[in-house]
């Protein structure tokens, strides 16, 4: 018996047990959130990128929020990995509140897109449409910042957007992250941004570990 339990304490304090831990985690977690974005994914795949395709983006909100939930929430000991039960714990609780960020997000960005797919058609000038490109960066690096916060956090939906605003440096990490999924969208495609998600959320968790743990050592501890 002792043995036993000395064996189960030594499983996992090596490099390479922690490394696949690691490994199947990020792949328990990529597999559910391909499975919770299909809906979106035939017409992110079949389709141009025209309206259609920006809606099929909606289901992406809530599947991130439950990659980070689950992430985020690995256990220090590496017997008692069980990230499927953290995934959907995590879509359960949060899909309200992500959705609520998503789907703002993903209305300024299709009507900045079709503006910017119609520029000529509309007669919009070049100052316009690089203020629109503006405007829909900065929505997308504050979205993306709040969906961290209510995916980890529980806040009224005021003070996830001021604490959103709270951490500049994160900001721009995070506006480096999201600039490297553009390119991956624009050199591959949608699909291949959905097939690295739980790579996504592992960064994004990453970048925005400061604005973590100053929330959780201001609000928590």
């Amino acid at each position: 018996m002792t043995d036993g339990t000395g064996a189960r304490r030594r499983f996992g304090t090596g490099p390479v047990s922690r490394l696949a831990a690691r490994t199947y985690t990020l792949l328990a977690v990529e597999a559910l959130f391909v499975a919770t974005t299909a809906p979106g994914l035939v017409p992110l795949v079949l389709l141009d990128r025209s309206l259609v395709s920006i809606v099929g983006v909606l289901p992406v909100g809530p599947a991130l929020s439950a990659a980070l939930y689950a992430l985020h929430r690995q256990p220090a000991d590496l017997t008692d990995l069980r990230p499927a039960a953290a995934f959907w714990r995590g879509y359960r609780l949060n899909a309200g509140a992500a959705l609520r960020i998503w789907v703002p997000l993903v209305a300024v960005l299709g009507v900045v897109a079709v503006s910017l797919t119609h520029r000529a058609a509309a007669g919009v000038p070049t100052w316009w449409s690089a203020l629109l490109v503006v405007v829909a960066a900065a929505a997308a690096v504050l979205a993306v910042t709040a969906l961290v916060i209510v995916s980890l956090f529980e806040f009224r939906p005021l003070d996830v957007l001021r604490l959103a605003l709270r951490f500049p440096l994160v900001s721009l990490g995070t506006a480096g992250l999201l600039l490297a999924a553009v390119a991956v969208t624009l050199l591959a495609s949608e699909a291949v941004l959905l097939l690295l998600g739980s790579a996504f959320a592992a960064a994004l968790l990453a970048v925005t570990r400061p604005m973590i743990s100053g929330i959780t050592a201001r609000y928590t501890a």
